[in-house]
């Protein structure tokens, strides 16, 4: 037996873990990831595949659809790029800024959560109708904002913003004020230490917020809704036309209007990921560098 563990058939000290071996783990794991996410989405791909591939092109190419597929992401992926914006800037004031009133804003952030979509999207038509408070002044100088594809864009910053701040948050929390101060002292400028030192830090965690912004606006169906117009051609997604399928009792064109959604979706969501491990990846090996080369002449210095 103590020959046998020397040559490293048996484990010398078992380690304690809190949960269950591996293999239970990863057999439950995959178990409730077959349940909620694999066999839903197979039936979805296995329904589309009983219309046939001219069908299918028939249904993705039609001229309506394109417009609702350039409308549902071109303004989610224009919604995602403003949060990612003015959600940094909301997270940073959060966290560097002490004011009166901070809680309260920080508890307004989560409201897009716990806020049901339909009262998100008619308290957003309400608004901005030409007849609402913004609207009405907003429309002789930038025209109308509700029941137009501007519409749609609110909406989903509306939903979205939540996603960054709450990403990025805690990066900046972690993320040391002597940075900046060191940053100071070797002569950089603000914007040089905006640049160097804390985007390289937090871009990473930006883009996951940016990722999950973007997959939310692009399945967002009930705030859009009631302030996009749902005109044909011009203000419709194409989630609202997957329920219209859905009522016209064309299963397989909605199941394939899914499917391209979902493969399109995946693919952007995948491109945005491989940004940020690389960005991510270059970030720590700057890091250790600069470590390395500070701890050079101290490792000099003491060894003399």
């Amino acid at each position: 037996m103590l020959q046998a563990r020397l040559w490293g058939f048996l484990p010398a000290v078992r380690k304690q873990r809190a949960l269950p071996g591996f293999g239970l783990t990863m057999g439950l794991s995959i178990s409730y990831l077959s349940l909620i996410v694999l066999i839903p989405l197979s039936a979805v791909v296995l329904k589309t595949t009983s219309m046939g591939w001219s069908a299918f092109w028939e249904t993705i190419s039609a001229a309506r659809v394109l417009a609702s597929l350039k409308l549902t992401f071109g303004m989610a992926a224009l919604a995602a790029l403003i949060n990612g914006v003015f959600g940094l800037i909301l997270a940073w004031v959060l966290v560097r800024y002490r004011f009166p009133g901070r809680r309260i804003v920080d508890a307004l952030i989560d409201l897009p959560f716990a806020l049901p979509t339909s009262v998100a999207g008619i308290s957003l038509a309400a608004i901005y109708a030409p007849t609402g408070w913004i609207g009405s002044w907003a429309e002789p100088y930038v025209g109308q904002i509700a029941f137009t594809p501007w519409g749609v864009l609110i909406a989903l910053v509306f939903i979205g913003l939540p996603f960054v701040v709450r990403t990025v948050q805690p990066v900046l929390e972690e993320l040391e004020q002597e940075q900046e101060e060191v940053s100071a002292c070797l002569g950089a400028d603000r914007f040089q230490t905006v640049t160097k030192v804390i985007l390289p830090a937090i871009l990473p965690a930006c883009l996951t917020g940016v990722a999950l912004a973007f997959a939310r606006a692009v399945g967002e169906y009930g705030s859009v809704i009631f302030i996009a117009g749902n005109v044909p051609m011009v203000s419709e997604i194409t989630p609202l036309l997957i329920v219209i399928k859905l009522e016209q009792f064309d299963y397989a064109g909605a199941s394939a209007l899914a499917v391209l959604m979902m493969v399109l979706s995946f693919i952007i969501l995948l491109a945005i990921n491989r940004l940020q491990w690389y960005l991510q990846s270059r970030h720590s090996g700057q890091a250790s560098a600069k470590a390395a080369k500070v701890a050079a002449p101290l490792s000099l210095e003491g060894a003399r």
